[in-house]
């Protein structure tokens, strides 16, 4: 498990963290973003859902192989009480950290509030097709 863990601060400290473990490909350091809890999940863009500690690491590790993920999260919807925050994101995906856009990501993070401060619950992504989405507000349509 992880080693002592500093507190953060808020909800939006801790997902900039998540996204600099990811683009430096920092396993340790993206972990130790996670609830302590053995319920966590992950689902990566057309995989199955990864639940636990062990699940989810040996699946970042698989990715980071290839090095790190220069993601620019975008288009942020957030709803937030005291104990919970969830995040809505539009993950802008690059190969390098300079280059164009190469694929867009609907992600949805979840935080929890615990005794070491806000963590990552949950963070399900799904590529979208085609180019950046538009944000839409208001009544949903569904056909």
């Amino acid at each position: 498990m992880a080693k002592s863990r500093k507190p953060l601060g808020t909800v939006e400290e801790v997902e900039a963290a998540f996204y600099d473990a990811l683009s430096h490909a920092d396993l340790d350091a993206l972990m130790a973003l996670w609830s302590e809890e053995e319920e966590i999940v992950c689902v990566h863009p057309g995989a199955p859902r990864l639940v636990g500690h062990a699940a989810i690491r040996a699946s970042w590790e698989a990715i980071f192989e290839r090095g790190g993920i220069h993601i620019r999260p975008v288009q942020l919807h957030a709803m937030q009480n005291m104990m919970s925050a969830v995040h809505s994101v539009i993950e802008d995906v690059r190969q390098g950290p300079h280059e164009g856009s190469e694929m867009h990501v609907l992600a949805t993070n979840v935080y929890l509030k615990t005794p070491h401060g806000w963590r990552l619950a949950t963070h399900h992504a799904s590529i979208v097709p085609g180019k950046m989405p538009e944000v839409h507000t208001g009544t949903p349509v569904f056909h």
